[in-house]
């Protein structure tokens, strides 16, 4: 078994004009005096990160490395998780999805996607010079606006939907490939890929990529009324990347999962900071440990009613104290016998 490493944060709702917020280097000294050990970075503000120079010069990635290593925190991944919106976006979506885009790309869908697909192949480069092994996504989405049903679906469409998706994602799939990095997808109510079954009808559309990985984030998983642990056991083996987000789930008589258009803090499912909301972590670092996830147990703050300060300042300890250093012996090796087949036929009867 393997010990999570950890505590890592998610740096991308955090970041802001004024110090110690306005730059990584800044805001690492922060984090680091709250008692983490990793960063996960976001990738859309090249003035915070740049993308693109990580990609083209390994010595920008190594000056970036050495930095963060000098203030004492690792690099657990970085995200791009508002390009890989952009490598699908269902026509509904184009002016609301396009403020994540650079201006030179707005209003022209197929420009968009293209740079899109560039900054994800980007990121696959610049993962592997700062020696990464994960790299957090979304993956965009066709088809969310027909999740429910109705009206009819018309026979075929789904299976065109992912049919589509993976066609887009495919290179962008064998460029991490090449560079021996898994792209993970964070399962997220808005993507087409927002439970198993959607994860299981992309990687079938992707012919079994082995690089076509996910990012575990329970939270997304409580809120849609899943079983997030069993959910461990069915994908373990896909599962490089680890966000510890904690959400509630109270239904009442007037709403339920899809919260009748109310604000986050009026919805029955809502995010909260970790230790405030449902999520059994509990179970979830126990099975993690259990199935040998080798990634960083990493902090992805949201609350509808917390700061964030007070939510990052508590999420250094909480998840230090979820952490199970794993036992290099069985407990109960004081009673062992030792090692003899004559020995063990005997007893058999044999």
């Amino acid at each position: 078994m393997k010990t999570i490493k950890g505590p890592g944060i998610f740096l991308a709702q955090f970041i802001g004009d004024e110090a110690p917020y306005n730059n990584l280097e800044n805001i690492a000294q922060w984090v680091q005096s709250l008692g983490f050990k990793g960063v996960q970075i976001p990738t859309n503000d090249p003035s915070f990160f740049n993308l693109q120079q990580a990609a083209e010069s390994k010595t920008y990635a190594d000056e970036v490395k050495g930095k963060l290593q000098d203030i004492g925190l690792e690099i657990t991944e970085l995200s791009t998780h508002l390009q890989g919106q952009l490598i699908a976006v269902h026509p509904a979506y184009d002016q609301l999805f396009d403020g994540f885009a650079p201006a030179a790309v707005r209003n022209n869908p197929q420009a968009r996607t293209a740079w899109a697909t560039e900054q994800l192949k980007f990121a696959a480069k610049a993962s592997a010079n700062l020696g990464l092994k994960a790299h957090a996504t979304f993956s965009g989405a066709l088809l969310w606006h027909m999740v429910y049903p109705w009206p009819q679906r018309p026979a075929g469409l789904v299976e065109t939907g992912f049919q589509e998706l993976a066609k887009r994602w495919l290179p962008i799939l064998d460029e991490f490939d090449r560079h021996g990095v898994d792209l993970c997808y964070e399962i997220h109510p808005g993507e087409d890929l927002h439970d198993g079954i959607s994860y299981e009808r992309f990687l079938e559309a992707c012919q079994m990529h082995e690089r076509a990985c996910l990012l575990y984030d329970p939270s997304h998983l409580l809120l849609q009324g899943m079983d997030y642990l069993s959910y461990i056991d069915h994908y373990h083996e896909r599962i490089k990347m680890f966000h510890v987000k904690d959400a509630e789930f109270n239904p009442t008589g007037k709403q339920g999962v899809y919260g009748g258009y109310s604000s986050w803090l009026e919805r029955a499912g809502r995010f909260r900071s970790l230790g405030d909301g449902q999520v059994d972590f509990k179970g979830i670092f126990s099975k993690l440990a259990g199935y040998d996830f080798a990634g960083w147990a990493v902090l992805e703050w949201e609350c509808a009613i917390k700061n964030s300060v007070d939510g990052a300042k508590e999420g250094a300890p909480f998840i230090d104290q979820h952490i199970i250093r794993v036992t290099e012996k069985a407990f109960d090796d004081f009673a062992a016998t030792g090692t003899d087949e004559q020995f063990n036929r005997q007893i058999l009867g044999l």
